[in-house]
């Protein structure tokens, strides 16, 4: 008897991934933009890149003018 209730249980947890496997391609499905004006939106990857740069120099700047505060 315990051993059909594992084989149930096994059949139930197979069932289920395989229920989830079906679904997942259609999670991956890359959006369809709502309107052109709201991919306008978006900002530029070089002017994201820029100011990303941007605040790793100034924390460079920074962390390095507290190493030298903190030697002398």
């Amino acid at each position: 008897m315990r051993a059909a209730f594992s084989l149930l249980s096994l059949v139930i947890v197979a069932a289920i991934v395989l229920a989830l496997a079906k679904r997942q391609p259609a999670a991956l499905k890359p959006a369809e933009p709502a309107s052109p004006a709201a991919s306008a939106a978006l900002p530029a990857p070089r002017a994201v890149g820029q100011q990303v740069q941007g605040s790793l120099d100034e924390a460079a700047r920074r962390t390095a003018e507290a190493a030298s505060a903190s030697t002398n």
